[in-house]
């Protein structure tokens, strides 16, 4: 799978001197890379590709996916990624609700407690 480069691109030139193997061409002040070309610098020194991996943007150089399915997949993966991170906030809301409405209970019960060791 090769990566491509999105309108996100603030056209800094970085990827283009990070490249292993210069798959990155500028065409028409258009910044593109060449599938023939880039081999997600597998088989280098690099642990990840390395156009993404430099760019300031962080979503400036995305994979781009060779087929209907594998695109779908990867689509269906980011949105549910971002549906777990609304159930964080959800949690951290109900913590923070619970924790307040407990609080409110320790407040009132020792008045409740108090009056019921006056009534014995």
């Amino acid at each position: 799978m090769a990566y491509k480069i999105t309108s996100q691109c603030i056209s800094c030139n970085l990827c283009l001197s990070v490249c292993p193997t210069g798959a990155i061409k500028i065409v028409e002040g258009q910044h593109w890379i060449d599938s023939e070309l880039c081999t997600n610098c597998v088989g280098s020194i690099h642990t990840m590709p390395q156009c993404k991996a430099g760019c300031p943007t962080c979503d400036g150089c995305v994979k781009q996916p060779s087929n209907y399915w594998e695109g779908w997949f990867t689509n269906y993966n980011h949105v549910v990624a971002k549906l777990t991170n609304k159930q964080d906030y959800w949690e951290r809301w109900f913590n923070c609700y619970s924790q307040k409405y407990f609080e409110q209970l320790q407040k009132r019960q020792p008045q409740s407690v108090g009056s019921e060791a006056y009534v014995k």
